[in-house]
């Protein structure tokens, strides 16, 4: 292992903040990474690790270097890109919602890989906010706001979105023909993972968005769970259109509200600010947001 192996062995356990974690998405040994880092330290005269039963976190020194090696590697990658076919290459490692995935990125999917026949792809999937950097993801697409300031985020489109009940639901509490009529009904509940807070519902009112928060019984942190319990007669819920097109032709949902929507929804590319936007990255991007562009969001 030559000295840039073992710096960008260094930057995924600073990452990752585990020796083990680094060894299996490197693909080596522990005792490979853990000889790695010691001759690394050894080299630079400086103790850059604290290593602790459950985590690894660089020392001053070891932040200092990490943030070099950033720099080092990055400008290593782009040298080699000028003088090779710079064909992307390696395992990518991307997050999305799993309803998003299956609607948009895996119908066309065979497409990226056709293209990048050297790239291989882990997709994990989820609700939950992903946190890049010690996780070892390279990119997420994530629908709403984002304020995390480390991360480099890349607008791929809106999401328009729609209040939903089931027909049982609506023969119970009746049909809602205006915002200020919602008294007396109910919500499945949506918690936030990023505030932990409930997310209220909203409605386009006259031009200017109103937030109603209603009484539920049920509240969860699965957007799938939330849907079903929407179908069984639940309570109100609001999802993106796309997602519950076919509940509605199939007579399981019915549109709530219709002309009073949620405010649409931005989706985004987010990767994080501290590290080179590599071939790997780039492609994928680019790719996804003509995806994205090509279904009209």
């Amino acid at each position: 292992m030559d000295r840039l192996d073992r710096m960008q062995l260094f930057t995924r356990v600073v990452e990752r903040r585990s020796f083990s974690a680094a060894a299996t998405d490197l693909g080596l040994a522990r005792s490979t990474v853990t000889e790695a880092i010691k001759q690394l330290e050894e080299g630079v005269g400086a103790r850059l690790l604290e290593r602790t039963t459950r985590h690894v976190t660089p020392t001053l020194d070891g932040r200092a270097f990490y943030e070099r090696c950033l720099a080092i590697l990055a400008e290593v990658d782009e040298a080699e890109n000028v003088f090779r076919d710079a064909q992307p290459r390696g395992l990518l490692r991307v997050d999305a919602h799993g309803h998003l995935t299956r609607t948009f990125l895996l119908p066309r999917l065979h497409e990226f890989l056709e293209r990048y026949p050297l790239l291989d792809l882990q997709i994990g999937q989820g609700d939950r906010l992903v946190d890049l950097v010690r996780e070892g993801v390279d990119c997420v697409i994530r629908a709403g706001e984002v304020d995390d300031s480390a991360l480099i985020m890349r607008r791929l489109g809106t999401i328009g979105e729609m209040t939903y009940a089931s027909p049982d639901y609506i023969a119970r509490h009746g049909m809602p023909e205006h915002p200020d009529a919602l008294e007396g009904h109910k919500a499945v509940s949506f918690i936030s993972s990023r505030t932990g807070q409930i997310i209220p519902l909203e409605f386009m009112v006259g031009g200017e968005l109103r937030y109603v928060t209603l009484p539920s019984r049920l509240t969860v942190n699965n957007s799938d769970t939330m849907v079903d319990l929407a179908r069984r007669g639940f309570g109100l819920i609001q999802v993106p259109r796309y997602r519950l097109q076919k509940d509605v032709e199939d007579g399981l949902l019915v549109e709530v509200l219709p002309d009073f929507p949620p405010s649409p929804t931005q989706l985004s590319a987010l990767y994080p600010q501290n590290r080179q936007l590599s071939p790997r990255v780039r492609v994928f991007i680019d790719w996804i947001a003509k995806v994205f562009a090509d279904a009209g969001l």
